[in-house]
């Protein structure tokens, strides 16, 4: 078994850092074994950025699987018991198929492949089979806000599918900031997005900041360079 302690990797660290504990990690894998990491932050920390950052500096190393993949569809908030406030929260918890996550991500680390969704941002609904796991070793980057939760499934990542898991350390400020920019471009005004931040995203924000103490590594990206 890989024995991560051998190298250190500080919490202040950038991307050329991160790139380089990778390269070690993937060196070290033998045969066709696979490096799982579950790379969770608030939203708007950096994880999608991060994530891909990786895969373009390791190309044909790196997978990255976005939990954002397994929103619901809307026409799936539709159907709920309560559909306005299913849409008008959604990023929550419960507007995700936690469960399928779970089985698919368990199927792939015991397979050594398999397909993910990914998200479309601009029709707000998942890409089926967008994204293509492959024999072969390879580190797997899983990264979304929930995926150190203690309630059940999500609970089962952590102990079936991680080797290990990282914690993008920002400030909930910076995040809410971000994710207010995030919703502007996308064309709300800037007071409905402020509206969607305090009535949505910050108290999922704090959730996902709670779980940050279930991470073995809490890092701060010093710069993208």
């Amino acid at each position: 078994m890989l024995e991560l302690n051998a190298i250190v990797m500080p919490t202040t660290t950038t991307y050329d850092q991160l790139v380089s504990y990778l390269l070690w990690v993937f060196d070290h894998l033998d045969g066709d074994q696979k490096h799982w990491i579950g790379l969770a932050g608030a939203p708007g920390s950096g994880k999608s950025t991060t994530a891909q950052a990786m895969c373009q500096r390791l190309p044909e190393k790196v997978t990255a699987i976005p939990m954002d993949g397994y929103h619901y569809y809307r026409r799936q908030l539709d159907a709920m018991d309560h559909p306005q406030e299913a849409h008008a929260r959604r990023g929550a918890p419960f507007t995700f198929d936690a469960q399928r996550l779970v089985e698919e991500l368990r199927e792939a680390r015991h397979r050594g492949t398999g397909t993910f969704p990914s998200f479309d941002h601009n029709n707000g609904d998942p890409v089926e089979a967008d994204i293509e796991l492959q024999h072969g070793k390879q580190i797997v980057i899983v990264e979304g806000n929930y995926l150190l939760l203690d309630d059940p499934p999500w609970d089962r990542l952590r102990h079936d599918i991680f080797h290990e898991t990282w914690f993008l350390d920002v400030p909930l400020d910076e995040c809410r900031q971000r994710v207010e920019d995030r919703h502007v471009r996308t064309g709300l005004t800037r007071a409905a997005a402020r509206q969607r931040i305090w009535s949505n995203d910050s108290p999922n924000a704090e959730q996902v900041n709670a779980s940050g103490i279930n991470a073995n590594r809490l890092i701060r990206i010093e710069s993208v360079a």
